[in-house]
């Protein structure tokens, strides 16, 4: 437990205190942002683990929770169903198990358990980048800015948990924590998406000349019946009649008053994809502001680092994982001198004791 170094303002900080000190945080802001941000990652994930039942709930009929036309593509194409089914099973559970490794008490008192999650976690994490991958060609009407933002994101995120690996994996715990954060932040954009995607497709339908051309077969699907597809797309004719078993219609986005039910799937599809780049656009930036708004602890690990780093007897102490200083053309990082003279003496005390 985090032991306060100042009196609370007032009664409102010291209960507060009381719950995130227990769990860890020695600061109220970053028990907040926390809350905010993992604590909407845990109840998105925790809110969609049903989805796991692929065809009792994300696909289940009359009602799927995915989109329709998903659902279409899911069911013709045994890739892009077990694509999804790979990501839903690895993904949700993965984003839960994350939550638990930025507890503060779980990493300083639970060592090993968050070892050994981080691994499940990074596991997970692949399988569920792999899954998605598998189903880009027709995730959310499979549009070319679709597949280029989702896939931008998967290779960010395992980029980043790629980088995580590397520096923990050499003591270097502040770029640790860099990397897992920005790894986790580009993988909540998925959250932002979907408020950004129900608002533009209420905007769209509200403009109400935005249109996308889809497929007479799926228009059937979507609509379920062949005369009121006719009828609504008169345009598919040479489907029904045999002439073109690829026929396409054009189709108008309303999600507001559609009608049917293929106009409130374009509406949702075609704002997909601008959702996605703005999302991940926010959340890039959002978590380099935070990680440049928090230089002190950043430098509180890289301390920590360099004790780690030199009792292992590893050459570079401070800056044996990836840094800037070592790689690029920052200056070279050094620890104080009292410290240095500390660790040292620790150092030399432990060889004499072994002797």
């Amino acid at each position: 437990m985090v032991q306060p170094t100042r009196p609370a303002a007032n009664a409102f900080v010291f209960y507060t205190r009381k719950v995130y000190n227990a769990i860890g945080f020695g600061k109220g802001y970053n028990f907040v942002l926390f809350v905010i941000f993992f604590g909407a990652l845990m109840g998105f994930s925790l809110a969609r683990i049903m989805y796991i039942d692929f065809n009792g709930v994300f696909c289940a009929e009359p009602e799927p929770a995915a989109l329709p036309s998903e659902c279409y593509y899911f069911s013709r194409n045994p890739v892009a169903k077990y694509g999804i089914i790979l990501h839903l099973a690895s993904i949700l559970p993965g984003s839960i198990l994350a939550c638990m490794q930025f507890v503060p008490v779980i990493r300083h008192k639970a060592v090993l358990v968050h070892r050994i999650n981080g691994y499940i976690v990074i596991l997970l994490s692949l399988a569920g980048t792999a899954g998605a991958f598998m189903i880009l060609r027709h995730a959310a009407g499979g549009s070319v800015e679709t597949q280029a933002g989702l896939g931008l994101m998967g290779i960010m995120f395992v980029v980043s948990l790629f980088l995580a690996y590397i520096n923990i994996k050499r003591l270097q715990i502040e770029q640790h924590r860099a990397w897992m954060l920005r790894a986790w932040f580009y993988a909540g954009s998925i959250i932002t998406l979907r408020l950004i995607q129900i608002i533009s497709a209420h905007v769209v339908s509200a403009i109400g000349t935005f249109q996308a051309a889809r497929s007479c077969d799926l228009l059937e699907y979507l609509v379920g019946d062949a005369e009121r597809t006719l009828e609504l797309y008169p345009a598919c004719g040479p489907y029904f009649s045999g002439q073109n078993i690829n026929q396409y219609a054009v189709v108008d986005a309303d999600i507001a008053d559609p009608s049917s039910a293929a106009e409130a799937a374009v509406a949702l599809e075609i704002s997909f994809g601008m959702a996605m780049w703005i999302a991940l656009a926010l959340h890039a930036a959002g978590v380099e502001i935070y990680l440049h708004l928090t230089p002190a602890e950043a430098e509180r690990m890289r301390h920590h680092s360099y004790k780690r780093q030199l009792e292992a007897g590893m050459r570079h102490p401070g800056r044996a994982g990836i840094t800037s200083d070592r790689f690029g053309d920052a200056v070279t990082w050094k620890p104080d001198e009292k410290e240095e003279i500390h660790v040292l003496v620790t150092r030399e005390q432990s060889a004499t004791r072994s002797e």
